[in-house]
């Protein structure tokens, strides 16, 4: 349970204390499970090497504004889209299709675990699960 000082802090706009630590443990299991499901699948080693960082390519909205970088960062690093496409690869026999997706679930999952969170508008280091990397100096 959290403690009075963990409650007081839920106007901060993320997760902290015990809650941030479960939900980056959780990320972690993840990561875990769709890469042993990946490897138990017959997938390409060599095509999760390659394409494990190809969402950070997202990143690359931000320069369209913080609005929409915010918005294709955390499409492409959802849980929800990646894990139908692997489904659907699965289901229709699609070997490209379900690797493609579990590899993007394991990349998501490998960043919340390391504490990138989804983002907020606000700016790129503005996560859900805490703000990331140093302050800019008009940072509040």
């Amino acid at each position: 349970m959290n403690s009075t000082a963990e409650i007081g802090y839920v106007e901060c706009g993320h997760a902290t204390g015990k809650v941030r630590h479960v939900l980056r443990g959780e990320a972690l299991a993840i990561f875990g499970a769709s890469t042993t499901v990946f490897v138990l699948l017959g997938g390409e080693l060599w095509l999760f090497a390659v394409l494990f960082f190809v969402p950070d390519l997202s990143i690359a909205a931000y320069a369209a504004g913080s609005k929409a970088g915010a918005l294709v960062y955390n499409t492409v690093h959802s849980y929800a889209l990646p894990a139908m496409l692997s489904v659907a690869g699965v289901l229709s026999n699609l070997e490209i299709v379900w690797q493609i997706g579990l590899i993007f679930v394991a990349h998501a999952a490998f960043d919340r675990s390391l504490g990138y969170g989804l983002k907020y508008a606000a700016g790129f280091r503005h996560t859900h699960l805490g703000p990331i990397g140093k302050p800019a100096p008009d940072d509040h």
